[in-house]
């Protein structure tokens, strides 16, 4: 089934969102981004805050379905699949379209820490630390709740450290090394754990 005016419209704002931020971003880009006429865009959204948060969703959905469909593809066992986390972060920080993390970025543009927005960051967040707890569960580690945070705070570090350092470095060159420089720490944790 063809994706309704309100998705195009979603997608568009997701993809000018990611590239150029939220509060930099205008209607007038959205709308150029999908080809949608103003009218079309506020009969489905009342304001842009709404159209934030209905991107920030569809970000979320699609991140963590793609995280989570790579991961079965690449790894049967437990701590491979652990394993393959990184390996999904390494592609996509690799890839042409990285900047960085719509989530972090939201909270960082976003102040309020009780906003909508920042709200909506902490949820994909904690979504990931509980994919993180059961990936560990099921590789039968002592401590999964507590190797998860661990995973994820070396995870986060490397989507920064690839933003902020591997795009510039060396031309941009390799900014997959820091999911691999985490991929090996998280091993390191596993063992432990």
């Amino acid at each position: 089934m063809p994706p309704s005016r309100r998705d195009e419209l979603i997608d568009a704002a997701m993809r000018v969102f990611y590239r150029c931020g939220f509060h930099a971003s205008s209607l007038d880009d959205i709308q150029k981004e999908g080809g949608i006429s103003r009218m079309t865009l506020y009969n489905h959204f009342k304001s842009k805050d709404e159209l934030i948060l209905a991107a920030m969703r569809r970000r979320d959905e699609i991140f963590r379905n793609r995280l989570m469909k790579f991961v079965e593809s690449k790894a049967k066992d437990p701590r491979e699949r652990i394993a393959a986390v990184f390996d999904f972060h390494e592609d996509w920080f690799s890839g042409d379209e990285f900047c960085g993390c719509m989530f972090i970025n939201a909270a960082a543009e976003f102040s309020v820490a009780d906003s909508a927005p920042r709200r909506l960051a902490s949820e994909h967040k904690q979504e990931i630390v509980r994919y993180l707890r059961e990936l560990c569960a099921a590789a039968g580690l002592d401590d999964p709740a507590g190797v998860a945070e661990q995973l994820n705070i070396l995870l986060e570090g490397s989507i920064v450290a690839a933003r902020v350092v591997g795009q510039v470095e060396d031309g941009g060159a390799n900014p997959g090394s820091y999911a691999r420089l985490a991929k090996r720490m998280a091993m390191a944790v596993i063992e432990r754990g």
